[in-house]
């Protein structure tokens, strides 16, 4: 029983430092022991301090797979401690002993603490129109939704400001409305042929004045020319992108579709839509690794393709079935539609 005892006792002191071991190998060389949260951090750029892949972030945390979608909410004036364990090196905040966060802050920052005042995942302002729009429809799903019959003063073009007749506005989904345009389909490069979907344009927000059976609204938002016959959906709740970084403990395999803006050439800060969704496993807080199509002619006139290299990192934000967005977090080379996204 003591050999077995003792054998025991060695088995676990390997396993701490193996454990310590791989913890510290991946973080950064000037990892600071301690932190404080600023306005404007994120978590990304938090876990870009202490971490030399930031997605990793969980795992030195200690978060569980629930916790990874929940996890602790952090605020400025909160601080981020680095420390050593028998179980390796980890990340808590200061006061967070046990679990449970007692972190205590000035009054004048807790009077304006709020649920949502947490610091976001990565930074609010890329991508906040994203959170409500676009929108990826079925086709002809918006061919029963309520429409725009046009404006008291005759115009054809409706801007901020306008009030607009709608046809079909039902009573009892709310009183703001967001409206799009039925736009371009969304089509998977590995599936010749297969539509995920239609992208739909997003054109701005109105409020409902009078419901009738012709409606009346105040257009309170205008991205672009509304016209008669663009459709009105119920503005949904804002998603809070509270997940941690992480990586898919699965492996994934896909493309850049298209790019938010119609650029060429993709980097740092912009959004890109990608050809796998929720159906495929992605979810909040997925962080995908960008690997760039490279190709050469032969001597012979033939075009090769070589093997693909790491560009990058994407980070999803928000996802349908079959698609997902994604910022761009990181790019070290220039990246295209039809580059390559996988589990990093």
């Amino acid at each position: 029983m003591q050999k077995l005892i003792i054998a025991t006792i060695f088995f676990l002191n390997l396993l701490n430092i193996a454990t310590a071991n791989a913890n510290d190998s991946i973080l950064r060389s000037d990892s600071p022991s301690r932190y404080v949260v600023v306005p404007g951090d994120t978590l990304w750029g938090i876990a870009s301090k202490f971490l030399k892949d930031p997605w990793r972030w969980p795992e030195v945390w200690g978060f569980n797979r629930e916790q990874v979608k929940n996890p602790h909410k952090i605020y400025p004036g909160d601080i981020i401690l680095l420390e050593k364990t028998l179980s390796g090196t980890r990340l808590r905040l200061a006061g967070d002993e046990e679990g449970t966060r007692i972190v205590k802050l000035s009054p004048k920052i807790r009077d304006e603490q709020s649920s949502t005042a947490a610091i976001p995942s990565i930074p609010a302002t890329a991508i906040e129109p994203f959170l409500r729009q676009p929108l990826v429809i079925e086709k002809d799903s918006l061919a029963n939704a309520p429409y725009v019959l046009g404006s008291s003063e005759g115009r054809f073009i409706l801007t901020a400001g306008s009030k607009a007749y709608i046809h079909g506005l039902p009573k009892d989904k709310g009183m703001t409305w967001q409206i799009f345009r039925p736009g371009k389909a969304l089509k998977d490069p590995d599936q010749k042929g297969l539509i995920l979907g239609y992208e739909a344009t997003y054109l701005g927000n109105a409020k409902a004045e009078v419901f009738d059976t012709i409606s009346t609204m105040t257009i309170t938002r205008a991205a672009e020319e509304i016209l008669k016959g663009d459709r009105l959906v119920p503005a949904p709740d804002t998603l809070y992108n509270n997940y941690a970084p992480h990586a898919p403990d699965f492996q994934i395999k896909g493309r850049i579709i298209s790019v938010y803006g119609g650029v060429t050439e993709i980097g740092r800060g912009d959004i890109v839509t990608l050809n796998k969704g929720e159906s495929h496993g992605l979810e909040m807080g997925h962080v995908l690794a960008i690997y760039r199509r490279n190709q050469v002619k032969s001597l012979k006139g033939e075009t090769l393709q070589l093997p693909d290299e790491r560009a990058g990192l994407v980070f999803v934000f928000r996802v349908f079935d079959k698609v997902a967005y994604a910022l761009v977090v990181q790019s070290t080379q220039p990246i295209r539609t039809l580059d390559a996204v996988r589990t990093p």
